[in-house]
């Protein structure tokens, strides 16, 4: 999340920070601090005129005196511009073993800046520190790279430490064989796909639904004109209530009678990322998963790892790093996914990295993936980002696997490849060309958004290959109704294609819901009906994706844009409109002509 990228320089992490202000006074105090009652010897006078001359640079760049702090209006040129200046300051602080005045100054700052709540920010330096102290000593990037990768001011191909290939075997790929609609007795399996949980414990229904913190709804007395945290959730920034996850999966027990298995793609700790630890981490883990081994006692779920579920939150260490141990983690991932159903056989890949691969049906390999080694926000990757653990050549040689013995394949995780670093992003695309006859499906969360995306052949940027589906999450964050999606899925007999054939998106009406003081579930929306689909193979979602594009203003984007929220009432105007539909068309991260064809007015 943007929070812990945003602070990785200021405060090490950061969550959520909504205003814009100007910080020059704060930056110039934080110098004073590592100037201040420096003894008398010549580390700290060298120490002493290298902060001085930074701090010189600092007061007369016209850019940085108005550095901007909002998650949404931020310039990142001014944020890169300060992280160049500071990355040095920190180098010579740890290079003379000093670090506590890094510390000194992140504190200072946290006094001294009002719009982030001092807990929060004294959290979050907590959190993090270390890891990003570590990080900047031991990444082979220098300055500039760094701080061009935490806050995207360059274009990551411009590095070539971040570049790198995966290996293809030397096979010839088959003649494309795009997916046939079956026969309408032909047999079908009912799939549901579970995605970010985010239950919060400490919910408390009538609490400040705008605290001004990363996560809300969990104390305080709402003042005379405010309208305190609901019973069944908030639209503020708000997860939500056990109680409300617990009705909403009892609801899919007694409703949706035809279940044949789940994907159920992670995060299930709540966004209180700068107050957490290793056992806030695997309560949640634990309650959640008992809570539906409970509900669904007869059903196999195939699970994928969040980012959430990491304490620190995002960070997960790649083996070269030795200060961070997460087999805790992995260990209670195993255990939990095979009580919901996973083969036993499956442990030592799940131990070794949350990654692993089974067979769901006669046909039909399952691969999940732990897409937390390619995202974006997990720092660990600043020092070795190149295919952490092997695990997209693994990818490579089960597909190979799979295209060998006829199998089809499914793709789970949690972050959509599209918000992976762009080497493993781009890495990726090409691994979904080249076996395109073998991957029947591709599932992930994170966005918490209703969101697809389409693969297009990289030679020809016209025929449509693959089709990633991003599902809706449960819980409320941030201005949401929770939700669900159920598929229709090519079933098994001699020949099938496993292709999810249509999907149904289920809401809770949360405004409903708070008023009648009882969960009120709408279908939201059927793919097919919605969009008038014929299939939902690569082909018809291109097609639909070139009528939105043709009429960018029209009543069908308009749907799109609704149901991209769940239908909870946002406006969508013509710029809004069109980076939807760009993100549609954006499969791979860094693509700079995925959107070309889009009209600009």
């Amino acid at each position: 999340m943007e929070f812990i990228r945003r602070l990785l320089v200021v405060l090490c992490v950061t969550t959520c920070c909504v205003s814009i202000v100007s910080a020059r006074s704060i930056l110039q105090g934080s110098v004073e601090v590592l100037l201040n009652d420096a003894p008398e010897n010549d580390e700290s006078s060298s120490l002493s005129d290298s902060v001085s001359g930074y701090r010189h640079r600092l007061e007369h760049s016209t850019d940085i005196q108005a550095i901007r702090w909002s998650l949404r209006k931020l310039n990142a040129d001014e944020l890169c511009e300060f992280c160049d200046l500071i990355v040095p300051v920190i180098r010579i602080l740890v290079e003379i073993n000093d670090t506590a005045r890094f510390e000194a100054a992140l504190l200072f700052v946290c006094r001294e800046y009002k719009k982030i709540a001092f807990d929060v920010c004294v959290g979050a330096v907590d959190e993090y520190k270390n890891a990003v102290l570590e990080i900047i000593v031991k990444s082979p990037l220098n300055n500039k790279g760094l701080c061009a990768l935490a806050f995207k001011c360059d274009s990551q191909f411009n590095y070539p430490l971040l570049n790198w290939n995966v290996t293809i075997p030397d096979k010839l790929k088959p003649t494309p064989r795009p997916p046939q609609p079956p026969s309408p007795s032909a047999p079908k399996l009912t799939l549901l796909h579970l995605s970010d949980i985010h239950v919060d414990f400490a919910y408390k229904p009538g609490s400040i639904g705008d605290c001004g913190k990363p996560l809300c709804c969990r104390d305080g007395q709402p003042g005379a004109n405010q309208t305190g945290a609901g019973f069944w959730g908030d639209y503020r920034g708000c997860d939500l209530p056990y109680w409300t996850a617990e009705a909403l999966l009892k609801r899919i027990v007694e409703v949706e009678k035809d279940i044949d298995f789940i994907y159920y793609t992670g995060d299930l700790p709540p966004h209180n990322v700068w107050n957490q630890s290793r056992s806030d981490q695997l309560y949640s883990i634990n309650t959640i998963n008992q809570l539906l081994v409970t509900l669904f006692p007869n059903k196999t779920f195939y699970s994928a790892v969040g980012n959430h579920e990491a304490a620190p939150c995002n960070m997960f260490p790649t083996p070269s790093v030795r200060s961070d141990n997460i087999t805790w983690l992995y260990q209670a991932l195993a255990d939990n996914w095979i009580k919901l159903g996973l083969s036993p056989d499956t442990r030592q890949s799940i131990l070794r990295g949350a990654f692993y691969t089974t067979i769901v049906r006669p046909g039909l390999r399952l691969i999940s993936m732990n897409m937390n080694y390619c995202a974006e926000d997990n720092f660990w990757l600043f020092i070795n980002s190149t295919d952490p653990l092997e695990q997209l050549q693994w990818m490579v040689n089960w597909l190979q696997y799979a295209e060998d013995h006829g199998e089809r394949v499914h793709i789970i995780g949690h972050h959509p490849p599209s918000s992976c670093l762009a080497a493993f992003s781009w890495n990726y695309y090409k691994v979904v060309n080249r076996y395109e006859n073998t991957i029947a499906g591709q599932f992930f969360g994170h966005v918490h958004s209703d969101e697809f995306t389409v693969f297009y052949d990289e030679v020809d940027s016209r025929r449509p290959v693959s089709v990633a589906y991003i599902g809706p999450s449960v819980t409320t964050y941030s201005s949401l109704n929770p939700g669900y999606r159920v598929f229709t899925i090519d079933g098994y007999y001699p020949g099938t294609s496993y292709w999810p054939l249509n999907h149904r998106t289920v809401i809770m009406n949360l405004t409903e819901s708070n008023i009648q003081n009882k969960t009120i579930f709408h279908d939201e929306y059927n793919a097919r009906d919605a969009y008038e689909l014929k299939n939902l193979y690569p082909t018809d979602w291109s097609k639909f994706l070139d009528r939105l594009q043709n009429n960018i203003d029209g009543p069908m984007m308009k749907l799109v844009a609704q149901y991209h929220r769940k239908s909870h009432a946002s406006e969508c105007n013509h710029n809004c409109r069109r980076a939807l539909l760009c993100r549609l068309k954006s499969a791979r991260s860094e693509d700079p002509h995925a959107c070309d064809s889009i009209p600009p007015f």
